[in-house]
């Protein structure tokens, strides 16, 4: 595909404000959003339910149009034109193929509604359904592809039209896992490929670590945390984001020594130096966030000791819940030369690796 070049996406201070029925004041959907998109970056908006994020997609598309603020695509204002000015193409959760049509009229649809001669639109249908692995698949209809190639169809509806930007919203959640995984890694094969501005929707934090080079993640309508996926699961700047991707020990600490940016705590019995999303005070009491792969469990009797709660072989790593005092802990094992899994009700002792111990305000 030759394509239009990638576009830079711009949000300046982004509002959407959707009245309640009867009176009963507004909802503040999306609340001051700023960021910007260069090209071929691949941007995904990630949060709960009613964080704001498919709402910034609607924006962005032109399915809503913003109550304050501006959207721009290469330096113009497009904050009030309709979808269909815009120069994106959207690829949905349903995938909203046309069951009537075949395979091909699905793809060739966007172009005909753009008057494309005819003798082009073969040339590019053929050409992005063999990009997509359908070739010789034109002439079927989409009951009789499996979710899989309908995906991959909506998908090539999309590119078929060499949009400046291309968004998803939330095109995976239909199929099931196994398939989940493989049409991520074509997606994101396939972004890389064609250099295209890209911003994703998604819930689900494995999906967005996948596929993004950076993640925003949004919290009531705003964002609370952007960047690239290991700095924010390694380095979250409050506890919500720690929360929400992946999982999430909270453990007290003491802050014993502040030098420039190395900050000496004492956690389970151990000095240490860790990162931090702010700067504390010598003796300020801090949460202190630890991965479960970034906690250890040991035979031994000098560590803080935990009673095991749960244990699960789950192949490819050993999980437990532990018990440490009023704490709820989890516990993953990944080193592929454990023989040994321990047991419920065994009380071992706890450490941690230092490298992977991030600090928060407590509380």
């Amino acid at each position: 595909m030759n394509g239009n070049q990638a576009g830079t996406l711009v949000l300046e201070d982004v509002s959407k404000i959707f009245p309640q029925r009867e009176g009963q004041g507004e909802v503040r959907a999306v609340d001051r959003v700023s960021l910007t998109i260069p090209p071929g970056e691949f941007l995904t908006l990630l949060g709960p339910s009613g964080c704001g994020k498919t709402t910034t997609l609607r924006l962005i598309s032109g399915f809503e149009m913003p109550s304050s603020g501006r959207i721009l695509l290469d330096d113009k204002d497009i904050s009030h034109r309709p979808p269909n000015k815009r120069d994106m193409a959207m690829v949905f959760q349903s995938y909203a193929l046309f069951p009537h049509m075949t395979v091909f009229n699905n793809v060739a649809y966007g172009l005909r509604a753009h008057h494309v001669s005819r003798g082009e639109i073969r040339q590019r249908v053929e050409r992005v359904l063999d990009l997509m692995g359908l070739k010789g698949l034109g002439e079927r209809r989409p009951h009789e592809m499996s979710g899989g190639q309908q995906q991959r169809v909506a998908l090539a509806r999309s590119l078929v039209v060499e949009p400046r930007v291309l968004l998803f919203d939330e095109p995976l959640s239909n199929l099931d896992a196994k398939l989940r995984v493989q049409m991520r890694s074509e997606i994101r094969n396939l972004q890389r490929r064609l250099h295209i501005t890209s911003v994703y929707v998604t819930h689900d934090q494995v999906e967005a670590m996948a596929l993004s080079d950076r993640i925003v993640v949004m919290n009531e309508g705003q964002i609370e945390q952007m960047g690239a996926p290991e700095e924010i699961y390694r380095r979250p700047i409050s506890r919500f984001v720690a929360d929400f991707i992946g999982r999430a020990n909270f453990l007290p600490a003491t802050v014993c020594a502040v030098e420039g940016e190395q900050i000496a705590i004492d956690l389970l019995g151990q000095r240490t130096t860790a990162t931090a999303s702010f700067t504390p005070r010598l003796g300020d009491s801090v949460a202190v966030v630890l991965r479960p792969e970034g906690l250890q469990l040991r035979p031994d009797p000098d560590l803080p000791q935990v009673t095991v709660e749960q244990a699960m072989y789950l192949g490819t790593s050993i999980e437990y819940f532990v018990r440490l005092g009023d704490e709820r802990l989890i516990v993953v094992e990944t080193d592929p030369r454990t023989e040994r899994i321990f047991h419920e009700g065994q009380s071992l002792g706890l450490t941690f690796i230092p490298e992977t111990a991030h600090i928060l305000p407590a509380g």
